[in-house]
């Protein structure tokens, strides 16, 4: 995935020295290792507490998430964040219409046996219990300023990292974390007053976990399992 601005463009961006901090080797690895160590113990939560967050923190995370790489350096993303309660209501009840309609129709049956032991179902009130909420958009295309189309490239590729970096850094912060995806999205558009050019890519559920939270006692896989070495 290139970064760099579309080479029809006649205009070059600008370089600067690359700012990247070298470590000694031993230095490396034993970050790579914390790193890993910390993250190993991020769970997706579906039990959060009504404690407040400073919103400086999210928008720290939402800093970090456009640092990812992204397709001709477009930043094809858009980030809502919602701690207003009527509109996590209005949310709510879309994302649960949507749900309920997912569990009793459109699910197969094998969809269903998969979420089965994980206890889920239409039910959703974390959407109102948590302190954020933050819709994640996909730019399918740019608007320049004269109301043009601009192609965007590497679309999906470009905003599952962003959203990956968001994950990682709400984390990093001592945050808890949920990715919602009811099906269809749309209605976040005429909630949250996006443009059509929008797609709703994941809804993103933020905030402290609550006291006694449980979550599924599940094991990741070995590294043999997700990987291979040439």
């Amino acid at each position: 995935m290139k970064n760099s601005s579309n080479s029809n463009n006649s205009a070059q961006i600008p370089t600067i020295p690359l700012d990247c901090q070298e470590y000694p080797v031993e230095e490396v690895q034993r970050r790579a290792l914390e790193y890993y160590e910390n993250m190993r113990r991020r769970r997706t939560v579906r039990d959060f507490s009504e404690r407040l967050v400073p919103l400086d923190i999210i928008e720290n995370c939402l800093r970090t998430a456009d640092t990812a790489p992204n397709g001709a350096n477009q930043h094809p993303w858009h980030f809502v964040v919602v701690s207003d309660p009527e509109i996590k209501r209005q949310i709510r009840e879309a994302a649960e219409k949507e749900e309920q309609d997912f569990y009793k129709s459109r699910a197969t049956r094998e969809w269903l046996e998969a979420l089965a032991p994980l206890g889920t179902d239409e039910h959703k009130p974390f959407l109102e219990t948590a302190p954020y909420l933050i819709a994640i958009f996909a730019k399918v295309h740019g608007i320049d300023e004269q109301g043009k189309r601009v192609k965007h490239y590497y679309v999906n590729e470009s905003v599952g990292i962003a959203t990956g970096l968001l994950i990682s850094a709400i984390h990093h912060s001592g945050l808890a974390s949920l990715t919602h995806t009811p099906s269809p999205m749309r209605f976040l558009n005429k909630i949250l007053r996006r443009p059509e050019q929008e797609r709703p890519f994941l809804l993103l559920v933020v905030g402290y976990p609550e006291k006694n939270a449980k979550v599924p006692d599940i094991q990741r896989k070995s590294l043999p399992e997700i990987s291979t070495y040439f």
